[in-house]
């Protein structure tokens, strides 16, 4: 299958901005998923469906921004 790199998703920051204690297995999976380790350790990704799925199911945990492209 080819990749299609003409289709550039803009950029979302991610930051985690509460404890991981006392979460369960698959919630500290999903923010192991998305490249996160400490409190207020911030990651950029792609703005991709996959991403924003996984931040749908812990958002209480993270603050996130939307990037401008020049950032």
């Amino acid at each position: 299958m080819a990749v299609n790199n003409e289709t550039d998703f803009p950029l979302i920051k991610i930051k985690l901005v509460r404890s991981l204690i006392g979460r369960t297995q698959k919630q500290r999976a999903i923010v192991k998923g998305l490249g996160l380790r400490k409190i207020n350790s911030e990651v950029i990704r792609e703005k991709r469906p996959e991403i924003l799925g996984m931040i749908a199911k812990v958002n209480f945990l993270l603050e996130c921004k939307d990037m401008e492209v020049g950032q």
